[in-house]
């Protein structure tokens, strides 16, 4: 996708085109994030005057939902689940290989801007734990080939959990 280059001016013409809607800071936090592929943090008193409400609800608003991001995000994004259904199916050893193959940490974007890791609590999947989605491709990984995969491969090619066969495989 491309993004418009932030513009205070800019966002604040997005805000006023979405503030009369009820539950305004919603719609308006996915318009600035769909304008901009983020959300700076200069947008967040924006926001709040033009709804007459505080930064801090603003904020908690933000951050209550982990879709929205105040750096832009890396070209693919990977999501690895954390909750407990994955979790008891290894999923922090996938997210240990995964930032290992990347040389970054959950919440972070390769120096190329290529890939974002993220660690995020539940995609619903439980049933197929461990899960991660990429951008809007679900993968659905074997929870027992997965639980007893020998390697995690990530690399810009994809992403491979390894056995004697490649459960699921990704190319971006």
């Amino acid at each position: 996708a491309t993004y418009e280059p932030w513009s205070a001016e800019r966002a604040s013409e997005i805000i006023d085109e979405h503030k009369a809607l009820e539950g305004a800071a919603m719609p308006i936090l996915h318009a600035l994030q769909e304008a901009f592929g983020y959300i700076p943090q200069d947008a967040e008193p924006l926001i709040a005057k033009a709804l007459n409400i505080s930064r801090a609800e603003v904020h908690g608003v933000f951050t209550f939902y982990h879709d929205f991001r105040h750096k832009p995000a890396g070209k693919h994004v990977l999501k690895l689940c954390a909750a407990e259904a994955c979790q008891s199916m290894g999923s922090e050893k996938i997210l240990q290989a995964a930032e290992k193959a990347l040389g970054i940490k959950a919440g972070e974007t390769t120096g190329d801007g290529r890939v974002t890791l993220e660690h995020i609590y539940c995609l619903g999947l439980c049933a197929t734990a461990p899960s991660a989605i990429t951008v809007q491709t679900l993968i659905r990984g074997d929870g027992e080939k997965l639980k007893d995969a020998d390697t995690v491969r990530v690399n810009y090619t994809g992403v491979a959990w390894e056995q004697k066969t490649t459960v699921f495989d990704t190319t971006w």
